[in-house]
């Protein structure tokens, strides 16, 4: 760029290949959708008192529902670097690849899980994939768009053949009400507006695309026509920032107070936004789409959408009209957006915008695409035109999916080890959750398509393995040693509770019109089988603590999906409570087996060794799990 025109400054990087494509799009998004009325549950109350400006900044931004990766205890479920991970997983199985094609990655975040080492680094230790070349891109949202270009200049100059671009944002853990209680001003005057602001504004979550020099052979993908970013930061100060209160003197930064305590007391690792400089925002975008149409790189009569990153629908209505004036007329409903339910994801909301356009089913072969996001940080904004290239697929449609849930809550401790086992455990949970809803028999459950034959044959494969389930509690409690006798008292009640289970899930066989002498004849499914002498023989060794996993999986089944399930079935077969009670009351009953399932991880029995192999043991529980679901009908 010209340091006084500010006008962008031709590509000198000499390009060998001509083209670079936008073969697939993933994304991840932590648990259940979080409406605005629950949003203080999860973020914590500012010294005990309800947000008088949580309203008011909700009705502005027009944010219905978003996703935190913390739970109701403020916790963290899966780190930054995991939920890029999971995104860039999802994309590469969509492009039909697999991890060790990827030879460049491309991770972004304005604020990773460490200081150091860079993102990159993180997520690619995630992904466990073959070396690769990588580059970690910070700023704020803007910063994503960084990531897509540095992976399409390295398809375009033909050293690398599959480059993956990502970022993802954790913005909940610097909003939590805990994280300001011992800040000296906020006890005495409460949280500041530049502070408070953006606690109702920002959320979690990732995205991730796969680039290639060629399109995929069916089903669309976009064909990059080129990438612009262009900073103002030589004319303005930071609008939005991690630093202390603004005082029209230079910005302290937090590594410049004699300690860590001190700069947390005084505010300055808080997150703000000087609201007041957000008009100029728009004005700087609009200028440089004027610069790209003189260029000759944008002609706006061409353009058939318009994907914006905007934080507020308030600056919606102020673009649209900004777009006009300078003659970018396009309709309001090719105006993509995804605020309202998936929120301002900073860096990483130009992979869900396009994930949600490429997957709508609305575009056709042809059609041109612009893309600005503008970053308030210090006036960062990136520019990108697409192109829509392949072949529309036959069926362009969603597929309804299962609702995510958080993870099953384990009580709030201190204690590392069990710090650990909470964030490994809910780690698994999500993969599980994942695999859950492409068994063909829970597809049709959410795609409508459930039959009394399928419930039938649903209960049937259950009931064999249910009766193994209090088989296995009993041999653990037998297992465990007499100086762990509170453990042993706990798997003996939790016997008790469910050692006829079975009779109830028998009557609802019986009731959706089974016959109760074939269900009681039967026998295990091949994935029950795998899943019952996996459990037993852990069950059979002394003091199987790692059995921790297994608990976890089949009672948070119980507790987070049994209910919702039960209630699909019982609408859709138009079926009694009493036929399908058993799902509905593990659902309450299992909120008691977590309480004894705490007792055990509180008693003291934790260390490094039982935290690595009871999440292993829950990983391999989910999977047969799973597996046992995938044989049904195969005996």
């Amino acid at each position: 760029m010209d340091r006084d025109s500010g006008v962008l400054a031709e590509s000198t990087v000499p390009l060998v290949a001509q083209k670079a494509f936008i073969t697939a799009l993933g994304k991840f998004l932590p648990g259940p959708p979080i409406d605005n009325d629950s949003m203080e549950g999860f973020l914590g109350k500012i010294n005990g008192q309800a947000s008088r400006l949580r309203k008011r900044v909700l009705k502005q931004n027009g944010i219905h529902t978003r996703h935190y990766a913390i739970d109701q205890n403020q916790n963290s479920m899966l780190s930054n670097a995991e939920m890029a991970a999971r995104s860039v997983l999802q994309a590469i199985k969509r492009s039909g690849l697999e991890v060790n094609d990827i030879d460049f990655l491309a991770a972004a975040t304005s604020q990773g899980d460490f200081p150091l080492p860079g993102f990159a680094s993180m997520v690619h230790g995630e992904l466990d994939g073959p070396p690769c070349e990588i580059a970690t891109l910070h700023g704020v949202c803007a910063s994503g768009v960084m990531a897509l270009k540095a992976a399409m200049m390295q398809v375009l100059c033909g050293k690398k053949h599959h480059a993956v671009a990502c970022a993802s944002e954790f913005a909940s853990r610097l909003f939590k009400s805990s994280r300001f209680a011992s800040q000296k001003k906020v006890q005495e005057e409460g949280l500041g507006f530049d502070a408070e602001f953006l606690r109702w504004m920002l959320s979690d979550g990732a995205g991730a695309a796969v680039l290639g020099n060629s399109q995929p052979a069916s089903g669309l993908c976009f064909q990059i026509e080129w990438i612009e970013l262009v900073s103002f930061a030589n004319k303005f100060a930071p609008c939005m920032y991690v630093g202390p209160e603004k005082s029209g003197k230079r910005l302290s930064s937090w590594l410049d107070y004699p300690s860590f305590e001190s700069a947390a007391s005084d505010g300055a690792m808080n997150l703000r936004q000087d609201v007041r400089m957000l008009p100029a925002v728009m004005e700087q975008s609009v200028r440089g789409l004027l610069q790209l149409t003189d260029k000759g790189l944008l002609d706006l009569a061409r353009i058939d959408w318009l994907a914006v990153h905007y934080s507020s629908d308030l600056f919606r209505e102020q673009a649209y009209e900004a777009a006009q004036k300078i003659g970018l007329n396009i309709p309001r409903e090719r105006w993509f957006t995804n605020l309202s339910s998936v929120g301002n994801v900073g860096s990483a909301s130009i992979f869900l915008l396009l994930e949600g356009l490429l997957s709508s089913g609305s575009l056709q072969p042809g059609q041109r695409v612009l893309c600005l996001v503008p970053e308030s940080g210090r006036f960062l904004f990136g520019y990108m035109l697409l192109t829509v290239v392949g072949k529309e697929p036959l069926l362009a449609q969603a597929v309804p999916k299962m609702e995510a849930t958080n993870p099953p809550a384990l009580r709030e401790t201190a204690e590392p080890n069990a710090q650990d086992l909470r964030r490994g455990l809910a780690s698994v949970w999500f993969d599980f959750e994942e695999k859950l809803q492409n068994v063909p028999i829970v597809r049709k459950l959410y795609q409508g398509q459930f039959t009394i034959s399928d419930y039938r044959a649903l209960l049937f494969n259950l009931r064999q393995q249910v009766i193994d389930g209090s088989r296995w509690i009993a041999r653990a409690a037998s297992s465990i040693t007499p100086d762990h006798f509170p453990i042993r008292s706990a798997f003996i009640a939790h016997t008790s509770d469910e050692h006829r289970d079975f009779e109830m899930l028998e009557r609802n066989y019986v009731a959706a019109g089974g016959i109760l002498e074939d269900i009681k004849n039967g026998q295990k499914n091949i994935g029950s089988e795998a899943l019952s002498s996996y459990v037993l023989q852990k069950a059979s060794q002394e003091n199987p603590f790692e059995l921790i996993g297994t608990m976890f999986i089949v009672e948070g089944i119980g507790q987070r999906i049994a209910r919702k399930w039960g209630e699909r079935i019982r609408e859709q077969l138009g079926l009694k409570e009493e036929a399908v009670s058993f799902f509905l009351y593990h659902s309450e009953s299992d909120v008691k087996h977590f309480e004894r399932l705490d007792l055990v991880i509180a008693s003291g029995i934790l260390n490094p060794r039982i935290v690595v192999d009871s999440i292993r043991c829950a990983k391999v529980t989910a999977r047969l799990y799973v597996l046992q679901l995938e044989e049904i009908g195969n005996f």
